[in-house]
């Protein structure tokens, strides 16, 4: 299968990164190459390093990004630092993370993203690790149901897990189709108006799958503290509990003195660290969300260093 991906935010993306010709820009999630290639093209003797953990990224971008100064390395963005550093590269003008799970990820049935295609339980980007059928058929009860609420914020958490649990001792869960059936069957028919009911469910073992939350978490300020002085950080969440990491994380970087309101002058001497482009986070136009729908929950926020 061919892989294919609008690239979600493109425009507005690229024109936050405010690429210089002769800039080190850094791609953390590389996936088909879209935001990656745009920065390449606008490259004269600067360099885009491109990253990505999933191979089959890594192979499609390196093609696309033949002919431009692009290193394309398979990697983990939480490891963005020792890439670098691997690299000779000290600092960078601009990095750009997409949270998003790529629509090749999602429409190859044997990468076991979709509940609507019969695959193997798998969801691992990076092809290694612990996969999908490993929690569904290991994991307690109690881990279940805390996974389906953290990461999916899944009313019927508790239920749904205990659908899983008595299911998983007949037989074990092996596809995805069988275990959208199983939380489908656990579900009120009451509150099925609302998508199909694996979707929260699924979005969240993906999530605990891959780490994906703590890994951003590491991520943060390792990519904050790898820019220049005038430095972008591009980042797009389609998650909640992203979006609000990434929100509260800037607003820090952004907050200078924190002494008591009523001491007569500062004496934390902490100064803003950052500043935001905009205050609000940027999201797909109309016309976006009608060409590509999956951009639905987008939102891109930018901090430039001081």
């Amino acid at each position: 299968m061919e892989f294919n991906h609008i690239s979600v935010l493109l425009n507005e993306t690229i024109e936050s990164l405010n690429i210089k010709g002769e800039g080190i820009y850094l791609d953390g999630t590389a996936g088909g190459a879209g935001h990656s290639l745009e920065i390449a093209k606008r490259l004269t003797t600067g360099r885009l390093i491109a990253l990505d953990q999933d191979p089959d990224a890594v192979k499609i971008a390196t093609e696309r990004l033949k002919g431009y100064n692009a290193t394309v390395i398979q990697s983990n963005f939480c490891d963005m630092d020792s890439v670098l550093l691997s690299l000779n590269i000290d600092k960078v003008d601009g990095i750009l993370l997409d949270l998003g799970v790529s629509s090749y990820q999602l429409d190859t049935a044997e990468r076991g993203f979709s509940y609507h295609k019969e695959s193997a339980l798998d969801m691992r980007m990076s092809k290694s690790g612990i996969s999908a059928e490993d929690v569904v058929n290991t994991f307690s009860e109690t881990e279940l149901a805390d996974i389906f609420w953290r990461f999916g914020e899944e009313k019927f958490s508790r239920k749904i897990a205990s659908k899983i649990v008595t299911e998983r001792q007949k037989n074990r869960i092996t596809t995805t189709t069988q275990l959208a059936q199983i939380i489908a069957n656990a579900y009120p028919a009451s509150a099925r108006r609302d998508g199909h009911p694996a979707r929260k469910c699924f979005q969240a073992i993906r999530i605990a799958v891959n780490a994906e939350l703590d890994r951003l978490n590491e991520t943060l300020d390792k990519a904050f503290d790898l820019l220049k002085s005038g430095g972008v950080l591009s980042i797009i969440t389609f998650h909640s509990l992203e979006d609000r990491m990434v929100k509260l994380r800037f607003k820090e970087y952004c907050t200078g003195c924190t002494c008591p309101p009523d001491f007569p002058v500062c004496v934390c001497g902490k100064t803003p660290k950052g500043h935001l482009l905009t205050r609000k986070p940027i999201e797909p136009s109309e016309r976006e969300l009608e060409i590509n729908p999956r951009s639905r929950s987008a939102k891109l926020r930018v901090i430039i260093k001081n």
